[in-house]
């Protein structure tokens, strides 16, 4: 036994030494006469030029060493083959002058190699070493090449591809790169099995090549191959741990999600029928990262904060921040903190529509006993609760407490907690019971917008818009002109809203031809989907005038952009927020009717209010319409009885309150109190309707009293200042 064991050993130390013979050949120049007795093969032909000018180490390298494991694998080679070829021994010096950072040098080694020519066996010895191991056989000399060899030129094509990308040849790289998995791939396409290759660097070199491949193609500027190489890297069983499937997996999302281009959707042969299939970059990106959030939360991979930022650009992108909602309440406790957790999903919510969804959670995070100074969830707070009158008084709150949490030097953010404040402040005025409350509530909301201003330096358009609007809405035409115009300049004309808004406000100062001038300004500079709130302004501009074939006409217009619209996309597609296709298309069909009804043109109004019930039957403004068309021919019961509906659905419609309360005082037979307890809550609703006051003028002048003849002359003084300054729609 003792006897066996030394001759292995001096066996191992002989094919030691002729190893180290070789390498000292191949690294000093000398002739290659001692190798090719060494190495008995055909394929071995002498190279021309290894000559020490091209394989010389670098001075400041030259006292490095080479891994140990190159000897240990070339003699693994040798023990199993009994011989070192000419490819294996290229691969094995190749090696020596990467690892010495002699990469040009490495590079002519390594492309010395016949790859083709070795290819063919390099697939037979993987294809015939997994059916051995089904096998379960031992017998090696089946195979054309030891395992041990294949690993060393599978290593020396990777180490030639990362050559190729250490000198910018990226496309070539990535070309030798494709070599190797083609030839796993191959050899073996069910995948590798299980450990395989665990006794030799293999699966390492494999492991390597797959995650690279992707890299050099996008370097290259391949986008296309570089997404068909991340597929391939994915679906193809290359044994892959955890952690490099996650890491690829991240990697194609981002380049999904950014690189700009659009790529087809994955082909899966192993696809169910039922199985959902990417459409776009976006949807294969957001599944990607679904994918590897689910991971986290089994605790396959550790928690990777960027996941969650990249998926929620993604859900973004879609649209769909409810999904990215659930995802963030899938995760266990602890993955992300708490706090964090609530600012999240407070955005997703908001992002999503759920107001009040996301306010519960800021609530919770603002309290005393979570992070009750925290700027970003006061702001968005105040944002949420701002244009809600039940609520606006808490969104004054939630404002003064961000600009006693704010530090001194953040103009920016004092900037938003005025704006913030100011539009608060705004909405909370139009519940004020009494006159000098509600103008000191304005007078409030004015002073904090015009301080956002100042802060701001007239950089941001939204503190320009609102502080017009609110100027508009106090009937200070001329200060919201002014900040108007500011707006569109500074804005460039680029926001729709700033057009409108300049429109109405010259409608307010009976300047129809001007605010029709700038309407028509914007309809050359926008694009034709966004084009549906001008065209409407616009008609109502040409009715003021009196142009009523022209607004017609402009209706028609209307009509045909927001039909194309609705069969181009889903009948829910979103023009505004809040606002669908549809529903704007129903208040078009009103806008007509009422137009008819005023023309005497009771036919063409009923078949408007027809294509309006097609639309959606439960409205009050068609109830209303439909009154007003009953009323014109003298039906006063059944025109009362369509306002009561109106009512019934929408209590706080203005001009229902108000028709139905002219229709009481024409019918006769109740009380003066019922009909003024209509046009109070009319007037509540909206302080600024000139026909409420008016109406209510012509009710104190019936009671015929000294004091009611008072009120009667101050409620005709206000109707006629809110006429003359009346905009053809509502400023807001």
């Amino acid at each position: 036994m003792k006897s066996k064991l030394r001759i292995k050993q001096l066996r191992r130390g002989g094919l030691r030494r002729d190893l180290e013979q070789i390498m000292k050949c191949l690294s000093t120049g000398e002739q290659l006469r001692e190798v090719e007795k060494m190495i008995p093969s055909s394929e071995f032909v002498a190279s021309k030029d290894f000559s020490l000018s091209v394989f010389s180490s670098k001075v400041d390298v030259a006292e490095k060493k080479p891994d140990t494991r190159n000897i240990e694998e070339a003699e693994l080679s040798l023990r199993e083959s009994s011989s070192l070829n000419y490819e294996e021994a290229r691969a094995l010096l190749g090696r020596i002058e990467y690892q010495k950072g002699n990469i040009e040098a490495a590079l002519h080694v390594f492309e010395g190699i016949d790859i083709a020519g070795v290819t063919p066996k390099m697939k037979l010895t993987l294809a015939k070493r997994v059916d051995r191991r089904k096998r379960r056989s031992n017998d090696y000399a089946s195979t054309p090449m030891s395992i041990h060899a294949v690993s060393l030129l599978l290593e020396a094509i990777f180490l030639k591809a990362k050559s190729l990308q250490h000198l910018q040849r990226f496309r070539e790289a990535a070309q030798s790169c494709t070599i190797i998995l083609d030839i796993v791939e191959c050899s073996l396409p069910e995948g590798l099995p299980e450990n395989f290759g665990a006794d030799c660097k293999l699966q390492e070199t494999l492991i390597k090549a797959v995650e690279l491949l992707p890299e050099l193609w996008k370097f290259g500027d391949s986008p296309h191959e570089a997404i068909l190489s991340y597929r391939r890297a994915l679906l193809h069983q290359w044994n892959l741990d955890a952690e490099t499937t996650a890491r690829i997996q991240k990697q194609f999302a981002i380049f999904l999600l950014y690189c700009g281009g659009e790529a087809s959707p994955p082909n899966l042969r192993s696809q169910m029928d039922s199985s959902f299939v990417p459409r776009n970059n976006i949807e294969e990106a957001v599944l990607l990262l679904m994918i590897l959030l689910r991971k986290v939360s089994l605790k396959r991979i550790e928690w990777d904060p960027s996941i969650l930022d990249h998926l929620s650009f993604g859900l973004s992108m879609c649209g769909d921040l409810r999904a990215l909602a659930n995802q963030i309440e899938e995760l266990l406790p602890g993955v992300i903190n708490r706090k964090e957790r609530y600012k999240f999903l407070a955005l997703c919510y908001y992002g999503a529509g759920e107001d009040l969804v996301a306010l519960n959670l800021l609530r919770k995070l603002l309290h005393s006993s979570e992070d009750p100074h925290c700027v970003p969830a006061l702001l968005l707070a105040s944002r949420i609760c701002w244009e809600k009158s039940n609520i606006a008084e808490e969104g004054i709150n939630f404002a003064h407490r961000a600009l006693e949490s704010l530090d001194d030097e953040c103009n920016e953010l004092e900037g938003t907690c005025n704006l913030l404040l100011g539009v608060a402040q705004s909405t909370h005025s139009k519940s004020a019971l009494s006159d000098s409350e509600r103008v000191s509530r304005q007078s409030e909301a004015l002073k904090s917008l015009e301080s956002a201003w100042k802060i701001m330096r007239m950089k941001d358009p939204n503190i320009l818009y609102y502080l017009s609007l609110e100027n508009a809405e106090q009937r200070k035409l001329e200060a919201a002109l002014y900040h108007a115009k500011l707006l569109l300049k500074l804005e460039g004309g680029s926001n729709i809203k700033g057009w409108l808004l300049l429109a109405r406000i010259l409608s307010a100062q009976k300047r129809f031809v001007d605010g029709e001038t700038v309407l028509n300004a914007a309809l050359d500079q926008t694009g034709k989907w966004d084009q549906g709130e001008l065209f409407r302004t616009k008609a109502k501009l040409q009715i003021a005038q009196g142009q009523f074939k022209s607004a017609i006409e402009t209706y028609s217009q209307l009509l045909a952009v927001v039909q194309v619209q609705s069969k181009s996309f889903a009948s829910g597609k979103m023009l505004h927020k809040d606002r669908s296709s549809r529903s704007f298309e129903l208040e078009i069909w009103h806008d007509l009717a009422y137009l008819y009804i005023s023309l005497s043109q009771d036919r063409d109004a009923e078949i408007c209010l027809s294509k309006s019930k097609a639309i959606n039957s439960y409205s009050a403004v068609r109830n209303h319409v439909t009154g007003l068309l009953y009323e014109r021919k003298g039906l006063l019961k059944e025109a009362l009885k369509a306002y009561w509906n109106a009512l019934d659905m929408d209590p706080n419609h203005a001009p229902s309150l108000i028709s139905a309360a002219v229709v009481m005082r024409q019918v006769g037979g109740q009380s003066n109190a019922v009909v003024k307890s209509l046009l109070m809550n009319a007037l509540r609703v909206d302080r600024m309707n000139p026909s409420a006051w008016y109406n209510l003028a012509l009710l104190h002048k019936d009671e015929d009293t000294s004091s009611s003849l008072y009120e009667a002359t101050q409620c005709f003084e206000a109707a006629a200042v809110l006429e003359d300054s009346e905009p053809v729609e509502p400023f807001r």
